[in-house]
């Protein structure tokens, strides 16, 4: 009793430590896949006869820039919903109560009414301050990175003096570390290429159906298709509510609905699942459950960052005989990763 008395303290301290700190953790936790990321790059240079110091100089730099690129992109994303906002505040107004026309006068008079308490100048605001945070982000994951790659050459010497100098005991968690890494690196890399062709395509169709706001939508679709299950869906909401907003047509909005359900169900039924295979060999229902857990401690990043944690948790819980069962119940079909059959 006095065991699951002090468990249960040292995880509501824990559930502290991760809301108080969740900005840095964020940013430690993406400059982590990052490096790990960069560090497959730099051993691919590296093979090719090129000293390694100016491989980590280089993938320094591209990070930087990457980093800097993606903050401005967004910035400018966000620069251009406001101002478009502004301009469609008004049709806005008319567009949605009408859209819920179906659902009797009482939706439509809650809608309205919502529509009229929204604190536009506060949503710039606070619009505003995100870009803020998303700059002083960029620069906390860059110098994360940066120290990373200084400590690289001593880890696996700390690993060993952490095992009392057991080498077979630190080669098999090096092992482990580097399958955590190849899954998480394969798994971002298929989701970039999957959520950017995705993001391409809405773009296409909203440049063809002649409507505002395709870049910001088509960086949305990026970003959500991140987000297992969920993400899809939420974008081709999102993608058909502003069709009816900005033309108030119908028949755009049907054509925009039909044409993005259709995108995201053959990239993501066909093509995702064909390039990920059995990478994951995750349960669909905790990958539910890691989304909404990691989206109430961090919020939207948290959700972002659910599977690559998921992942390490299933492999890291494989190895420790008392947390097997959780590895169990995070596995597709109840046989955990443990890491070492790749």
């Amino acid at each position: 009793m006095q065991t699951g008395f002090l468990g249960i303290i040292a995880f509501a301290l824990l559930l502290f430590l991760l809301v108080q700190a969740r900005f840095m953790l964020i940013c430690l936790a993406v400059a982590i896949i990052i490096f790990s990321l960069t560090s497959d790059a730099i051993g691919a240079i590296a093979r090719r006869r090129v000293p390694n110091w100016l491989a980590t100089t280089l993938a320094l730099i591209g990070i930087g820039s990457g980093l800097l690129w993606a903050s401005a992109t967004v910035v400018s994303q966000i620069n251009e919903v406001v101002t478009t906002s502004i301009i469609y505040a008004e049709q806005m107004q008319a567009a949605l109560p009408a859209l819920l026309e179906w659902l009797g006068p009482e939706a439509q008079q809650t809608v309205d009414t919502a529509i009229r308490n929204f604190n536009l100048t506060g949503w710039m605001r606070t619009a505003a301050g995100s870009a803020s945070n998303l700059l002083s982000a960029a620069v906390l994951i860059f110098l994360f990175v940066g120290f990373m790659f200084a400590e690289r050459a001593w880890f696996p010497l700390k690993v060993e003096s952490l095992l009392d100098h057991d080498k077979e005991a630190a080669l098999r968690v090096r092992k482990i570390i580097t399958s955590i890494m190849r899954r998480v690196n394969r798994y971002l890399v298929v989701k970039t290429l999957v959520s950017a062709a995705t993001a391409a395509c809405v773009w296409v169709i909203f440049t063809l159906a002649l409507l505002p706001l395709a870049g910001p939508v088509a960086l949305l679709t990026f970003i959500l298709n991140f987000l297992p299950s969920v993400g899809s869906i939420v974008a081709t909401l999102i993608s058909v509510v502003l069709a009816y907003v900005l033309t108030g047509d119908l028949g755009t909005t049907a054509f925009i609905a039909i044409a993005c359900s259709l995108v995201q169900f053959a990239i993501g039924n066909v093509i995702d699942p064909m390039l990920l295979g059995q990478t994951l060999r995750l349960s669909s229902f905790g990958i539910i459950l890691s989304l909404a857990f990691w989206g109430a401690i961090w919020g939207i990043p948290g959700m972002f960052l659910a599977v690559p944690i998921m992942v390490a948790v299933m492999i890291v819980c494989a190895h420790i005989p008392w947390l097997r069962p959780v590895a169990v119940m995070l596995s597709r079909e109840g046989h955990p990763d443990d890491g070492l059959t790749d």
